[in-house]
């Protein structure tokens, strides 16, 4: 059974935390005022601004703003400040009882990916692959579609992506539908062979990725299709992989890779999604129905939020 968080309203109140890297303070600061030209009442986390090496606080502190935000019944959004790593550090010590019992809009990407999967396998709760503070909200321009994407945040709305977004590729054709699941490539594979493994079956798996060269991206796909996450899925969506051609002539490139698993497995897929590290950078709720129609090019997703 899912879980759907109440959507926002214009003067509610969004925490802000970093889960795995330190934030850039500048991009910070533009992030605030961007959420709060929304409407939005900004609370920071207590811990936000520490940093120890590439992560922001100990497993302990970035643990302590994660729960209060769910513990604080004020927050009705939580919204992370930038991915990089560390997320998973401390997933097995979050109190999933208290999500559950307090459900509420959840979004980030990247290293966020991590917590997306154990949120979603340990309480049902619906999760958004979205823009964050720093990384997107805080930068000197953002793009409008990004920003209309967000619109589903405050409305509980079927998300449509057509070519009216970006140019999409049919890689296997045929209809698919079932439950969104996935994120950046890399942390779903670090997710295999913990409690919080990915669970693939029936749903339409998206990936995507930055800056891991195609020979990687290869290793990462085989590890998940000989653990069987690839064979049950009922269709492959392909985000922005951002940075990941070699630079040795003789390498494959990442679309040869992708394809290569794409039709061992001959499940739909597209590809030309604009979700990840790319700008736009478009908001998806995950773990709710979608539905994959090669032959119009779309993607419709129910909504995420009651």
């Amino acid at each position: 059974m899912i879980i759907k968080p109440m959507r926002l309203k214009s003067g509610d109140a969004v925490g802000v935390i970093a889960p795995a890297s330190p934030p850039n303070m500048v991009d910070l600061e533009r992030g605030i005022c961007f959420l709060e030209g929304m409407g939005l009442k900004v609370i920071l986390g207590k811990h936000l601004e520490k940093s120890i090496g590439y992560i922001a606080g100990t497993d302990n502190e970035r643990l302590e703003d994660f729960h209060s935000v769910f513990e604080n019944n004020e927050v009705k959004a939580v919204i992370c400040a930038r991915g990089g790593y560390g997320s998973a550090k401390f997933a097995n010590q979050i109190n999933y009882d208290l999500i559950k019992k307090n459900p509420k809009i959840f979004m980030g990407y990247s290293d966020i990916t991590f917590l997306h999967t154990a949120i979603g396998r340990q309480t049902g709760m619906v999760t958004f692959h979205g823009p964050m503070v720093c990384s997107d909200f805080g930068q000197e321009t953002l793009s409008s579609i990004t920003y209309h994407s967000i619109q589903l945040l405050f409305e509980p709305m079927i998300m449509a992506y057509t070519e009216m977004i970006s140019p999409l590729e049919t890689i296997v054709e045929g209809v698919a539908r079932g439950p969104v699941t996935g994120g950046n490539l890399t942390l779903l594979t670090s997710t295999l062979g913990t409690k919080f493994e990915l669970d693939t079956v029936g749903k339409l798996l998206f990936v995507e990725e930055i800056g891991e060269e195609p020979r990687c991206v290869d290793r990462m796909l085989n590890q998940l299709y000989m653990a069987g996450k690839l064979n049950h899925i009922s269709g492959f969506l392909i985000g922005d992989f951002h940075e990941c051609e070699s630079k040795d002539v003789k390498s494959f490139t990442v679309k040869e890779v992708l394809d290569y698993y794409i039709k061992l497995v001959s499940k739909p897929s597209m590809s030309g999604f604009k979700m990840g590290h790319c700008s736009p950078n478009i908001c998806i709720p995950l773990g709710v129905t979608a539905t994959l129609n090669t032959c119009e090019k779309s993607l419709e997703i129910e909504a995420g939020v009651l």
